[in-house]
């Protein structure tokens, strides 16, 4: 039997699932023909012990210190929302749309 990984599963067509199905011998994929792709897919990859998710590694960056960062940002957030300052607001929101952006940019 070929290894599958969560993504090449995730592509398949419902009958191409169902074939593999059936050639997977685990109370999981019991029934594989009535199920819809959504639950085929679970079954699946609880048969074939694979995660449901595809993990990403942040390379080049201390995520970490940035996530405190972001933390603190979210404290001075609301105390401008509280002292109503637009303007301290505004910079925090963008300094904070940034460090997430730089986050997204790292995924491996």
């Amino acid at each position: 039997m070929a290894d599958y990984t969560f993504d090449q599963l995730k592509h398949l067509t419902v009958v191409e699932l169902r074939k593999i199905a059936s050639g997977v011998k685990h109370d999981a994929v019991q029934g594989y023909t009535q199920l819809n792709k959504e639950h085929l897919l679970k079954a699946l990859c609880e048969a074939l012990s694979i995660p449901m998710h595809a993990h990403h590694d942040v390379l080049g960056l201390d995520k970490a210190a940035v996530k405190a960062q972001l933390k603190a940002l979210k404290t001075k957030r609301d105390e401008a929302i509280g002292a109503h300052d637009a303007a301290a607001l505004k910079a925090i929101r963008r300094t904070r749309h940034r460090l997430n952006r730089k986050i997204r940019r790292a995924l491996a």
